[in-house]
């Protein structure tokens, strides 16, 4: 798996105590260094880091320390600043400010969201019941597992209260990815929503929150699955009933489990290069794992930042911004002579 451990901008300056009093690295001061940049960026146990030798650097009271994480199949060295006595680190971003290289900037984002857009049309959400704006600037797709405790942490924070202002953009979906290795109801849960769903969008949601909440519950003491089993499909029916659902056509689904739309959304995430639930695509932008409430917002924000971007080829400079007369409004033609 590759990882990019500073694919969220960090647009000056990281910094962080390290707590070590050696000017030099040893090997007592290179642990704590590894340790706090692997606490500081979440860097995965598969991944090794590198400290390089430290050198003299450009600016005073601090000494360049190259550091180079290796995975198994990627390898990337970053440049940090080491201050004399040991105790902090930092990591500088150079940015070039020049009109062109603002350009090459815009150009490249836009490609990006290009790219992201023609992922998007990969996912396939004609009739899936969705939650939030009508209209979306940002639409997020879930492949979520009903019985994975990442996907229902995830879910409580996409749908708590504090999120409901982002309804009028932001639009949510989910598609089926169950794990049914590790997770045995799973694909029962998955498919007994999209029985309801085939009637009714709100019926599906009241299962959905139902069977989210309730893991450990469905779960049971004893983990019997056709206990679960049993629980889920009550929980199905009791939805059906709540929202005046057929119940013969209801019925009949459950006991039949037909299993092509949920194969259909399995296929789908494997050719996306899901591996893991909870995964999001964010406007075609791919996030994974439980995120808490500030990294989704950060998330939802910068999508909704990248809506509001021009569209610009490469090479293209901005044009400077219009002169005006003092005292002209920004913009206002001044008048013919």
């Amino acid at each position: 798996m590759c990882v990019d451990f500073f694919k969220r901008p960090v647009w000056l300056v990281v910094l962080f105590c390290l707590g070590c009093s050696a000017q030099s690295l040893a090997p007592e001061a290179s642990q704590r260094i590894e340790q706090q940049i692997r606490a500081h960026f979440k860097v995965p146990d598969a991944v090794t880091v590198i400290l390089g030798a430290p050198r003299r650097s450009e600016f005073s009271g601090y000494d360049a320390l190259p550091v180079t994480f290796e995975g198994p199949e990627q390898k990337t060295t970053y440049e940090f600043l080491l201050s004399k006595d040991g105790k902090k680190l930092l990591r500088m971003t150079e940015i070039d400010i020049t009109p062109e290289a603002y350009a090459k900037t815009l150009a490249q984002n836009a490609e990006k969201r290009r790219e992201r857009a023609q992922l998007m049309k990969k996912i396939n959400t004609a009739g899936r019941p969705w939650r939030g704006a009508a209209a979306p600037k940002v639409t997020i797709v879930v492949y979520d597992d009903f019985q994975c405790p990442y996907c229902s942490m995830l879910y409580k924070t996409l749908f708590a209260d504090s999120m409901k202002e982002y309804a009028d953009r932001v639009r949510i979906v989910l598609k089926d990815f169950p794990l049914s290795e590790i997770h045995p109801w799973a694909r029962r849960a998955a498919i007994d929503s999209n029985c309801l769903a085939e009637q009714s969008s709100e019926a599906y949601w009241d299962f959905s929150d139902y069977v989210h909440a309730r893991q450990s519950e469905i779960s049971g003491p004893n983990r019997d699955l056709n206990a679960s089993v049993a629980r889920l499909d009550n929980a199905a029916l009791d939805a059906g009933q709540k929202r005046k659902l057929d119940g013969t056509i209801l019925q009949s689904c459950l006991k039949l489990q037909p299993e092509a739309q949920l194969n259909a959304s399995v296929k789908e995430a494997d050719s996306l290069g899901v591996s893991s639930t909870p995964t999001m695509f964010i406007n075609g932008d791919e996030v994974s794992g439980a995120l808490t409430e500030a990294e989704l917002r950060r998330e939802i924000q910068a999508a909704l930042r990248s809506t509001e971007q021009p569209e610009v080829a490469v090479g293209t400079v901005p044009a400077s911004p219009q002169q005006t007369k003092t005292g002209d409004p920004a913009g206002t033609p001044a008048p013919a002579k």
